[in-house]
């Protein structure tokens, strides 16, 4: 594996809209792409994407159940529950809903697919009362910006661990981008190597506020530390909360047109074996550097504090190891 060499991963989506426009014009500008539907498939091993055009929902298949990652806006909790069907899981198999941040576009599924399933809620320590406020941190009271409140089973900090059958994830604070901001690491197996996956929570400024009357106390340092974390991390696959953050959209255009191919060589010759559903390891996303992060700037991210926050800009780099 190489390192990560900067301090974030950073989507644009939110800082430069929000400032030049009201927050209500700015989500019905994003809710076009953040509700439009996309179909589900395998990203690698046994991770699975099951979230819409523009934000990212994730189904990690376990030998005791599944594992959610987030959910979407509250009005696609039926695309993502119908997008979990279509890869032949159910619903009901889901134990644990693990949680990245308490903002109202991850987490309007949670309070429905919870009391639907029974699942635990697992999330940052300090987003435990945003959550079960449904309020965004500094501007409780705005409605545009509010979710359905979701009870919160257990909370977690650096370092804890949430197991289910054959998979274990760990969890890595990186405040900022909200208060308990929490980013969570996993090992799938692709192939006969072993990849170490980031699902990065994020690290943009959002609707934050840095200056002034900050967002919450200690922000900018929540920043700070975070970037530094992140220039710290080895990993060979980031996933993020929303797709543009990894491209995921043109790599899997690739993927499919490379699919197709393959498909339209082998009808040329009699099959050697019953087809399959499930994209074989050979083909997915992180193989032929589909989804491998090497050399692969994602985004920068500016912030400023009057001199305080310099430019973080980072480079996600993966393993040599992926060819």
């Amino acid at each position: 594996m190489r390192k990560l060499t900067a301090a974030l991963c950073a989507l644009t989506l939110f800082a430069p809209a929000a400032q030049a426009q009201t927050i209500k014009d700015f989500l019905a500008a994003v809710m076009v792409k953040w509700t439009a539907p996309f179909e589900p498939f395998q990203l690698i091993g046994n991770i699975y994407y099951v979230g819409t055009d523009g934000i990212a929902v994730y189904i990690i298949k376990t030998s005791q159940g599944l594992i959610l990652m987030d959910t979407a806006m509250p009005q696609s909790t039926g695309m993502i529950k119908g997008n979990i069907a279509k890869l032949g899981f159910k619903v009901a198999d889901i134990k644990y809903i693990l949680n990245t941040h308490a903002h109202l576009d991850h987490t309007g599924g949670f309070a429905e697919i919870k009391k639907e399933t029974g699942a635990q809620l697992v999330a940052g320590e300090r987003d435990k009362p945003l959550l079960e406020g449904g309020y965004y941190p500094g501007d409780e009271k705005n409605a545009d910006l509010g979710f359905p409140a979701v009870k919160v089973d257990r909370t977690v900090k650096e370092g804890d661990k949430v197991t289910l059958g054959d998979t274990t994830l760990t969890a890595h604070e990186t405040p900022g981008h909200s208060p308990g901001c929490t980013s969570w690491e996993m090992t799938v197996k692709d192939g006969s190597q072993d990849r170490d996956v980031l699902f990065f929570c994020s690290g943009t400024v959002a609707l934050n506020r840095l200056v002034g009357q900050p967002t919450y106390a200690g922000i900018v340092d929540d920043y700070r530390a975070t970037f530094a974390k992140a220039k710290a991390m080895k990993i060979d696959v980031l996933l993020g909360p929303h797709p543009e953050v990894y491209s995921m959209q043109d790599k899997r255009a690739q993927q499919r047109t490379a699919h197709r191919i393959r498909s339209s060589s082998r009808a040329s010759s009699p099959p050697m074996r019953p087809a399959c559903r499930r994209i074989s390891t050979s083909s997915s996303l992180s193989r032929r550097r589909h989804f491998s992060l090497r050399n692969n700037v994602v985004r920068a991210l500016r912030l400023s504090q009057r001199g305080e926050v310099e430019r973080a800009a980072i480079r996600c780099t993966a393993s040599g190891a992926h060819g």
